[in-house]
């Protein structure tokens, strides 16, 4: 049996995550989509937020838990007996980043292996931080983003500060 953890910050999560997870969930038994704390990115919305947004977007997918995590990415892989480690890559610029932890997950965790998938090429360009910035500039973010995120991004920046 194949466990899958596929982290992130997600903040939003994207169509471009839900791709990914939604194709994932047909080649794996299990996935939990593991939504890292991340302090120090210093995020808009709160894990509680981002692990609820989670859960709404991908709650069609039975295959699917969504987990808030905020302990070291390889410790938490383990916990969860899960066996490989999905991470997306979306253009070239990714790689070497996502290549650098790869190895070092492979340190830290030896007995989990990192797999990477490419969102479809509809979606690709999609990316967090582009979304934050459409919203808080009052752009429509509808079509990038499950509905409960665009509902959530649109309540949050039509609050004056």
């Amino acid at each position: 049996m194949n466990n899958v953890v596929y982290p992130g910050t997600f903040d939003p999560i994207t169509n471009g995550h839900t791709d990914l997870v939604a194709r994932a969930s047909r080649l794996f038994d299990d996935i939990i989509v593991a939504v890292a704390a991340s302090p120090k990115k210093k995020p808009l919305l709160t894990l509680e937020e981002r692990v609820s947004l989670a859960e709404a977007s991908l709650a069609h997918l039975p295959n699917v838990r969504v987990m808030g995590f905020s302990n070291l990415l390889a410790e938490f892989v383990v916990q969860q007996n899960a066996n490989i480690l999905l991470r997306g890559l979306r253009a070239v610029s990714d790689f070497e980043f996502e290549f650098q932890l790869a190895d070092m997950n492979r340190r830290l965790a030896p007995s989990v292996e990192s797999i990477f998938l490419t969102p479809a090429n509809h979606v690709s360009y999609i990316s967090s931080t582009l979304i934050r910035e459409i919203a808080s500039l009052g752009g429509d973010i509808r079509e990038f983003v499950p509905e409960p995120v665009a509902r959530t991004l649109e309540a949050r920046f039509s609050t004056p500060d």
